[in-house]
């Protein structure tokens, strides 16, 4: 595992579990140099831990060099939750783990990321105040969307000659709180959207809206 974390580039990696509630989740750290690490929480099934944190070290080390970009004062960090087949109380669990984060004292501040959103954060800020997008604070998907949508722009206008997206075929992997506002923006934009997750019910409501 050292010589994982030290060719990533990697500060710190965190492990945690609670037995009470069924929490298994990791911390991973890229770098604090700017500030603290700050990066989303994941809540997802994994076929494996190393494929756990293979996905929180790249992720982090992307929120790093993200942040940086923005000039922003925060380093790089992502936080993943192993999701069991079975959770009797996600309440609890997420406040497990924003315990998790109070003892980072600081060093990492959580949000929302793939399978969590601001009601589990409100969990999270139950426990520590090292945590954003919360239902106060509002979901940060549609900015994240709008940052994703001037990437496509730019790579029409390289490609194509044009950052008019209208008639563009765009495929979308995904249709979570971001994927689902991206779709919504491209459509706004003239795209012709091909979109696919594995809730069906996404796919369903995207295509009745």
């Amino acid at each position: 595992m050292f010589t994982t974390l030290k060719s990533a580039g990697m500060q710190s990696v965190h492990l945690f579990a609670d037995q009470r509630s069924g929490l298994e989740a990791l911390v991973a750290i890229h770098s604090t140099r700017l500030g603290p690490a700050l990066g989303g929480c994941r809540y997802q099934p994994y076929a494996s831990f190393d494929q756990a944190l293979q996905d929180a070290l790249r992720l982090a080390q992307g929120m790093s060099h993200k942040a940086a970009l923005a000039g922003l004062p925060f380093g790089g960090g992502k936080a993943v939750i192993l999701r069991a087949p079975h959770i009797d109380n996600r309440a609890s669990l997420f406040e497990a783990f924003g315990r998790c984060i109070e003892s980072l004292r600081g060093g990492y501040i959580t949000s929302v990321d793939s399978g969590t959103g601001s009601a589990d954060m409100d969990c999270v800020a139950q426990q520590t105040r090292y945590v954003t997008a919360t239902s106060q604070a509002g979901d940060p998907s549609p900015l994240t969307a709008m940052g994703v949508l001037e990437g496509i722009r730019a790579a029409a206008a390289e490609r194509l000659g044009s950052a008019s997206l209208n008639g563009v075929r765009v495929a979308l992997q995904g249709l979570g709180s971001v994927g689902y506002a991206l779709a919504e923006m491209l459509v706004a934009e003239g795209a012709e959207v091909m979109a696919g997750d594995i809730d069906e019910g996404r796919v369903q409501l995207a295509v009745e809206e």
